[in-house]
């Protein structure tokens, strides 16, 4: 009998007073504020970069909200906004100096559970026609959680440590831009372990297998790129992005075997052309080709063929997209495709479409659409970003994105306030979940994120977002989605193609709220909640599993002394809840933190 997923909650989620950050890529940016994709790690870089012009409506902006940012070290799931361990980020947390008055940062603070967070960088070029900085990050974590199924804690660490150096060139008709980062990233796989062979029975102690759950991990990533892209009002337009990443696990499925080690290079590119004053063609395109190097213990067995991994052969992705573009007094539309291909053992071609249009209907009143689609790599960069605790011997084939389509309208019909309601639709083949992997191996790492994507899912989504803010006194923010998926195992199954599951680990409600209050100059304070519903997992896709809901309250207060120096205080999870991103892996508690910005 085929499981039937119905989502029976409605729901509204809200986005916490930030402001929706302009991006480069003109016709992106109405989607990343929807999009549910979670990333595992934020590459957290403190550079200042410009703006590039975005060439549609809405001319309505949304209220800038000067509340600080929390910023979590890279642990998530389908929710937002990321937790993990609840720490801030660097920069401008106390104050809005600009980089051009004060060209260093530092930031730094310690907490409960050994919570440490710093930040450090600094402007050594900031003039009109060349920028040069170089910036670190550190996040990390050494407390014991409780495990939410059994009355036992565990230590859980993390230590990931990021750094950089980036320069941009500005000649007379393109820039130039080039940049290398190195991050490494240290944790333990301290998720529950439980004995496959009784995946039913009660969690105890006793059952647990003799399982590492000490040994930490290391994960590497070296990045280097360099780039050319011409002036945004030039005629003929064009950009060029070539980029490498090496990334590679320090450990296989335990410390006793190596693991493996991905490079990718990467390559944008992109064409256009002005004409008719108003009009506008163009070609844009991505290359990406992965190649991989593996231990001897995942290569495959000589005399079956099977091996630990599932899908480790190198491979190329690509990706071109024509368009035409043309714009009048109050609206704008762009017509475009999206043909994408990518080779290896499990070769497809897909095409979707590249549209979007918006108009002026009233006064700062806009109505917009689009209509995309795109190739997921799930490369194993790609799978660590999302999730850290997914395994490191699993490789997975890549998503094909059919649809990602939205309409909404937003206003800032009234002083202060500002409102976006929307509706979409999306389809994916081969989209993946998370799924506990309880290894029974002594020695070895004992609770994997199993990665399963022969799952074709189809979202529908409506939600809305409200902002209102006064005279920098107060800001309010309510956003909320209701998710209702359609979740089906792919013919990969076989047997079992087309049955119904759950989208695991998917909230089907999530709300966020947030209000900030200045009571005088220096000092603010800032409420931010958030709540994920209906989630659910399973145990070796058979025995389903209702999630705990995420429930969390935060509170920071910070005060500026004055233009270089300010303190902050960071309460997490004040009402106490206890819940899981992922099954097995619960997270902190009640947690404070108290730390120091300086601008210099």
């Amino acid at each position: 009998m085929k499981t039937i997923y119905n989502v029976k909650t409605l729901c509204v989620v809200a986005l916490l007073g930030t402001a929706a950050t302009v991006s480069a890529q003109e016709d992106k940016s109405k989607k990343q504020d929807l999009e549910r994709e979670m990333t595992l790690e934020r590459e957290y870089d403190p550079t200042v970069q410009d703006a590039s012009k975005v060439n549609t409506l809405p001319v309505i902006k949304e209220p800038t909200v000067k509340k600080m940012p929390i910023d979590y070290a890279g642990f998530t799931v389908p929710a937002d906004p990321e937790k993990e361990i609840s720490l801030l980020p660097s920069g401008n947390i106390m104050t809005d100096i600009m980089y051009n008055k004060r060209r260093g940062y530092f930031n730094f603070g310690g907490g409960t559970y050994l919570n440490l967070n710093g930040d450090l960088g600094y402007h050594i070029l900031s003039t009109d026609k060349d920028q040069l900085n170089i910036w670190f990050s550190h996040r990390s974590t050494n407390g014991k959680v409780k495990y939410l199924q059994v009355d036992e804690k565990v230590k859980a660490k993390l230590n990931d440590n990021m750094g950089g150096l980036n320069f941009k060139h500005h000649f007379d008709k393109l820039s130039l831009k080039m940049g290398v980062k190195y991050g490494y990233s240290a944790f333990n796989y301290y998720g529950l372990p439980v004995n496959p062979s009784y995946p039913t029975a009660d969690f105890a102690p006793a059952t647990f297998p003799d399982v590492d759950r000490d040994t930490n991990q290391a994960a590497q990533t070296i990045k280097a790129n360099v780039g050319v892209e011409s002036k945004e009002d030039a005629a003929v337009g064009y950009l060029l992005d070539l980029s490498y990443t090496n990334f590679s696990y320090k450990y296989g499925v335990g410390k006793e075997e190596d693991g493996p080690t991905e490079g990718t290079f990467n390559a944008d590119f992109g064409l256009s052309a002005a004409f008719g004053g108003n009009q506008r063609v163009g070609l844009d395109g991505n290359f990406q080709y992965f190649n991989y190097s593996i231990p001897q213990s995942l290569e495959p067995d000589p005399e079956d063929g099977t091996s630990y991994m599932d899908y480790f052969d190198s491979f190329a992705a690509a990706t071109l997209s024509p368009y035409y573009k043309v714009e009048g007094d109050n609206w704008h539309v762009k017509l475009g495709v999206n043909a994408m291909f990518f080779s290896g053992e499990h070769k497809e071609f897909m095409a979707s479409p590249n549209i979007s249009a918006d108009v002026e209907v009233a006064d700062k009143t806009v109505l917009y659409l689009d209509a995309k689609g795109k190739l997921e790599s799930n490369s194993m960069y790609d799978l660590y970003q999302v999730n850290r605790y997914t395994s490191p011997v699993t490789r997975i084939t890549p998503s094909r994105n059919w649809l990602d389509g939205i309409v909404g309208i937003k206003s800032g019909v009234a002083p202060g306030f500002w409102f976006d309601v929307f509706g979409g639709y999306k389809i994916t083949d081969n989209n993946h979940f998370y799924l506990p992997m309880f290894n029974n191996v002594e020695n070895e790492f004992g609770n994997f994120c199993l990665p399963l994507n022969e799952i074709n899912t189809k979202q529908l989504f409506i939600g809305a977002n409200l902002k209102y803010s006064y005279q920098q006194l107060f800001e309010i923010s309510l956003k909320g989605i209701y998710n209702n998926w359609k979740a089906e195992l792919s013919d990969e199954w076989y047997s079992r193609a087309g049955e119904e599951v759950p989208a695991y680990g998917m909230p089907e409600m999530e709300i966020t709220a947030g209000v900030t209050v200045r009571p005088i100059k220096n000092l603010s304070a800032s409420l931010d909640y958030y709540l994920a519903t209906g989630r659910e997992t399973a145990i070796f896709d058979v025995q389903k599993i209702k999630m705990d809901n995420i429930n969390e309250l935060n509170l920071t207060g910070a005060y500026n002394f004055n233009d270089t120096f300010g303190l902050y205080l960071k309460l997490n999870n004040v009402l106490f809840q206890k819940y899981e991103l992922y099954y097995g892996y619960p997270l902190q508690k009640f947690s404070a933190m108290i730390g120091v910005n300086i601008n210099f």
